[in-house]
């Protein structure tokens, strides 16, 4: 019983904290319809951020985060104005191509600056150690990760569903010229939902830092997991990304748990077979 639990527990957190990263990449690629494969490497700016504002500069756990995700939004506007502006609407192989092309250039400049080494983010004492939940302990920092994911979840359920600016991305994506000319203005919408995906992005890098080392080809290594959630989930939906997360999650987990000389091949037997019921994903949208 106590594996099963280490398991659940430990598949919980990772299945979160692959939700709050991938969350925005779902947003990117089905409501923007951006494909965007250097989603990771803002993850990885985000941890990189984080890591030397916490380590070098001795700031506390909650500013560093703050400084991940402001500091990344920061580095992204730009990008969005000059290159990400160039492709919406753009065949979806000019996208890949150029957002595999913007991850590279990350990648060495983030070498370059911070160093080409594992970069760890000190955690507070009040998410180090375990809480005693009566029957089984569990991990601060990985309650704390479920907690981000669920918080992550609900908040941009509400902001896409249930506000005018939800209202106004989704007519956006449906009609943008339509949208234009009833005084949307779809440039502004654009950048700023490419700003919340980058924000959870390096939200997510630095929560799940203990989960997803933040080392230097940290965006490379994860690009098909992100790539392959949302397309599991379903682009652009939220429950299906959280499903998707948590599935994928557990299973992984417990291939690692029971048979881990396997590594990820139950994780991607699981994508074919789901893939397959299921080929627009678990909740995908109709184009």
């Amino acid at each position: 019983m106590q594996t099963v639990f280490s398991i659940a527990v430990d598949a919980l957190a990772y299945g979160m904290v692959l939700f709050v990263i991938s969350i925005g990449l779902s947003v990117t690629m089905g409501l923007m319809r951006v494909v965007n494969l250097a989603h990771g490497a803002f993850a990885m700016i985000g941890g990189y951020i984080a890591s030397y504002a916490a380590r070098d500069l001795g700031l506390g756990y909650g500013v560093a985060v703050i400084a991940a995700v402001v500091g990344t939004v920061i580095i992204a506007i730009p990008v969005e104005r000059f290159l990400y502006r160039r492709i919406y609407g753009a065949p979806e192989l000019t996208q890949v191509l150029m957002t595999i092309g913007i991850t590279f250039c990350i990648i060495g400049i983030a070498n370059y600056v911070f160093g080409p080494t594992l970069k760890t983010i000190p955690l507070p004492s009040g998410l180090q150690g375990s809480a005693d939940l009566g029957f089984r302990t569990i991990p601060v920092h990985r309650l704390f990760a479920i907690l981000c994911g669920l918080a992550v979840a609900g908040g941009l359920w509400y902001a896409i569903e249930r506000t005018s600016f939800g209202v106004k991305l989704r007519a956006s994506v449906d009609n943008a010229s339509m949208a234009a000319a009833l005084g949307v203005r779809t440039e502004i919408i654009y950048a700023l939902s490419f700003a919340v995906a980058v924000g959870l992005a390096a939200f997510g890098g630095v929560v799940g830092a203990e989960l997803l080392p933040v080392e230097p080809y940290y965006a490379l290594r994860y690009m098909v997991t992100f790539l392959v959630v949302v397309s599991v989930g379903g682009a652009g939906s939220i429950p299906g990304a959280l499903i998707a997360c948590l599935l994928l999650g557990g299973i992984d987990t417990t291939g690692r748990y029971l048979m881990p000389e396997f590594g990820e091949f139950f994780f991607y037997l699981a994508v074919i077979a789901i893939i397959c019921i299921f080929p627009r994903g678990l909740a995908g949208r109709t184009k």
